[in-house]
């Protein structure tokens, strides 16, 4: 019976925490369950409710419950969507060459819901040429200090935001950091990163026919910047 309960409890929490992800604009996984146990583990009859961390969902049963929010909601848009996000990025990609860019996050899992922007990872020595870069493409971006532990160090990165026809964040990294390779918060594994041809595949063999269109008149249908 109590692991029963215990299941239940996390099924609860990681609807919850999913919920508040996908419809309160929550973006992080730990934020989001935090909330979650304080609103579904408060207190009842004057008492606080008690639980045990195994009781907390991880971050990958709070995505599945997040998946299925989007899969909903969304349904087919989410599937155009992906793609047009897939295009944007290769076609960033490949004005971002020289940086030796890599896709990153939902776009590059295919997770992507309303409010997903797009990740890339961009690796440079000189930021100033970076910035002359985005500059020539007059792009409009804004430069912030991003604090990120590594082997047991705060290290500081540089991040770019700026606006495409969706949010686009550009994490900077020194050149010889390319072969280092993150791990996913949700499951512990190699985040997966894309460069530019393996992106380009993607849209050959799982948009086939919205990448042929596009190739074609080179309109994203439903999407303007």
């Amino acid at each position: 019976m109590k692991h029963k309960k215990s299941q239940y409890l996390r099924a609860s929490l990681a609807h919850e925490a999913a919920r508040l992800m996908y419809e309160e604009g929550v973006k992080q996984y730990l934020t989001a369950k935090q909330l979650a146990a304080k609103r579904l583990l408060g207190r009842a009859y004057g008492k606080k409710i008690r639980y045990h961390p195994r009781d907390l969902p991880s971050n990958g049963e709070i995505k599945e419950s997040l998946l299925q929010f989007v899969q909903l909601y969304e349904g087919d848009d989410q599937l155009y969507r992906l793609f047009a996000m897939r295009v944007i990025a290769l076609e960033m990609m490949f004005e971002l060459k020289q940086y030796t860019p890599c896709l990153i996050g939902s776009v590059s899992t295919g997770h992507v819901r309303q409010g997903s922007d797009i990740d890339l990872h961009l690796f440079t020595d000189s930021l100033e040429e970076l910035e002359q870069t985005l500059d020539s493409l007059e792009w409009d971006y804004e430069l912030a200090e991003v604090s990120i532990q590594k082997n047991s160090k705060i290290k500081l990165y540089t991040h770019v935001y700026l606006e495409n026809i969706f949010p686009v964040e550009l994490s900077v990294y020194p050149t010889q950091e390319i072969r280092i390779v993150s791990r996913s918060s949700t499951d512990g594994k190699p985040i997966v990163r894309l460069k530019t041809a393996a992106v380009e595949q993607l849209l050959q063999q799982e948009h086939e026919i919205e990448w042929f269109e596009y190739c074609s008149d080179g309109i994203l249908k439903g999407f303007r910047a």
